[in-house]
């Protein structure tokens, strides 16, 4: 059997698909468009003429092709699985399409993030991370996926909370929690990554307990940095619901997570113990809830959210 996954795979997890395709003995392939880079710095000054000018981005037109150069080298494939297809424009999905007998879309975006309702019709399946999107058009809702192996829990990790985000309007909510943790003696450490995070240095205290760079944390270093906290903090973007890879990452771990995403409570792996969904004003957060020990998880419900049962679902294996 063979099969691609084509995704923009900014942080490296779509790679984890095709690992595990490969481990089951597929032919797998992954079309990162994410990758594609300016060939010097002479067509890079071209696109920005050109974004400008023509309102034009060669880039994202580069990118696409490269989709279609890569696919007539792979030649046809069983299935084919685009994540986030919004970031590819329909006449070139058409032609991707012809490669395979079966086309899959994965949204991890929710659709009022990320509109992509003109591209269903193309489409033999298409699943969703998000509750809502799932239900109002029928989609099937899937989780995203514990990739990573089960650790042994650790007792005494260096903070008691740590994040990491991409620099957008969570930070506000990032202030207000760490200014609670100050109160209630608790420690924690942040790293924000962005391009304008530099504007932030000036917010900073001395101690640089939240630290801001335009660096993102390399993905095989996720795991690391979480491993230094007793807690994960999950804040979520605007108009989501979906269920960040923090959960997940958080269950192999065996770390406690707060988060400010309600729809946490309606999964079976939902323990109170392990984690803490934020009310409004985050008077809920007591010294309590970092005190107490991690609960873990039933072996059923821990293999149910593993990328080995994503990989079976979303393929049909």
């Amino acid at each position: 059997m063979k099969i691609c996954v084509i995704s923009f795979d900014f942080w490296n997890y779509d790679e984890h698909i095709v690992t595990e395709l490969r481990r089951k003995g597929i032919d797998a392939n992954h079309i990162n468009i994410g990758a594609y880079q300016h060939k010097n710095f002479p067509a890079r000054v071209q696109n920005t003429i050109s974004k400008i000018v023509l309102k034009r981005n060669l880039k994202n037109e580069y990118r696409q092709q490269m989709i279609l150069d890569q696919l007539k080298k792979l030649g046809k494939q069983d299935q084919i699985l685009v994540i986030n297809p919004e970031l590819i424009e329909r006449k070139y999905h058409e032609v991707i399409k012809e490669y395979t007998r079966k086309y899959i879309a994965y949204l991890y975006d929710s659709l009022a993030r990320c509109p992509a309702e003109h591209l269903f019709d193309l489409f033999d399946e298409i699943f969703s991370f998000d509750k809502n999107d799932a239900e109002r058009y029928h989609f099937q809702q899937i989780t995203n996926y514990n990739y990573l192996p089960e650790a042994e829990l650790d007792k005494n990790p260096m903070f008691d909370m740590v994040y990491v985000a991409s620099y957008d309007k969570r930070i506000q909510t990032l202030f207000k929690l760490t200014k609670i943790l100050d109160e209630l003696g608790l420690s924690y450490y942040a790293k924000i990554v962005g391009k304008k995070a530099w504007k932030e240095h000036l917010n900073v205290d001395s101690r640089r307990t939240v630290f801001f760079t335009r660096r993102r944390l390399a993905h095989q270093d996720v795991p690391g940095f979480y491993e230094r906290g007793k807690v994960l903090l999950d804040l979520i973007r605007a108009n989501q619901s979906g269920l960040s890879f923090r959960f997940f990452e958080a269950m192999a771990l065996k770390k406690k997570i707060i988060t400010d995403n309600e729809t946490v409570k309606e999964y079976d792996f939902y323990n109170p113990s392990n984690i803490l969904v934020l009310n409004d004003d985050l008077s809920n957060v007591q010294k309590s809830f970092f005190e107490g020990d991690y609960q873990e998880l039933d072996t059923a419900i821990y293999k149910k959210y593993t990328l080995e049962n994503w990989v079976k679902t979303v393929f049909d294996l």
